[in-house]
C-alpha cells in the first residue's frame, strides 16, 4: 500500500498537497496563458484551486498519487499519476507555473515521480499524453526517454465549457525495462 511521500530532487521538493497550498496554486493557475492545453475552468477562480488541493486528499495513493511541486517553499506545479485498476500501467499528468517554463524543472519533477512510481509499484509501463499542439509537453516526455506511441484523434475536449470541441492527443510511454536501462537499475 502506497503512503503519501516526499521526494527531493536537486532543486525541488515533491510532496503531498497541504490545505494551505490553494494560494500558491491559484497564483499560477489564474494566468490565462498557463494552461491553454489543460481541461480546466476558465477563468480559473480561487475555488477551483481549493477544489484541486482538496481532491488530492480524497484519492488513494494506491490509485492516484498527487504531488505538489515545490520550489523554495512555494508550490509551482503538480505531478499526478492515475493507476489502471490492475496497477500494471499508469498515466502521468503534470503542469508547472508559466514563469518556470523552459528551466528543466518539469523534467526534473516528472523524472523523480517516474522513478518513484516504478520503485513503488509493480508496473510494466508509465505513459503520458498531451494535446497535439502542446510541443513543450512533448519535449518533456521525450527528455524523459518516453517513446511516442501514437495519436488519438478527437479524443479530448480541451475546455469543459465547450465539450463539443475536441482535440487530438499524442501519447508517449516508457516501459519498465527501458527505464531500468536508462537509469542503470
Amino acid at each position: 500500500m502506497a503512503e503519501p511521500t516526499e521526494i527531493r530532487t536537486e532543486r525541488l521538493l515533491l510532496r503531498p498537497f497541504r490545505l494551505t497550498d490553494a494560494d500558491d496554486v491559484y497564483a499560477y493557475a489564474k494566468d490565462p496563458e498557463w494552461a491553454p492545453y489543460l481541461p480546466i475552468p476558465s477563468p480559473y477562480e480561487y475555488r477551483h484551486a481549493e477544489t484541486h488541493v482538496a481532491m488530492s486528499f480524497l484519492v488513494s495513493w494506491d490509485t492516484h498519487p498527487t504531488f505538489a511541486v515545490s520550489l523554495e517553499d512555494t508550490v509551482i506545479g503538480t505531478v499526478q499519476i492515475r493507476m489502471n485498476t490492475d496497477n500494471v500501467t499508469s498515466e502521468l499528468g503534470y503542469s508547472i507555473a508559466r514563469k518556470h517554463w523552459g528551466k528543466g524543472l518539469m523534467v526534473e519533477a516528472v523524472a523523480a515521480v517516474i522513478n518513484w512510481t516504478f520503485e513503488e509499484f509493480d508496473l510494466v509501463k508509465v505513459s503520458a499524453r498531451a494535446d497535439i499542439q502542446n510541443r513543450q509537453s512533448w519535449r518533456v516526455m521525450e527528455k524523459l526517454g518516453m517513446k511516442r506511441e501514437g495519436i488519438l484523434r478527437s479524443q479530448e475536449p480541451p475546455n469543459p465549457a465547450n465539450p463539443n470541441e475536441r482535440v487530438d492527443m499524442v501519447h508517449y510511454g516508457i516501459l519498465r525495462e527501458e527505464w531500468e536501462r536508462q537509469t542503470g537499475r
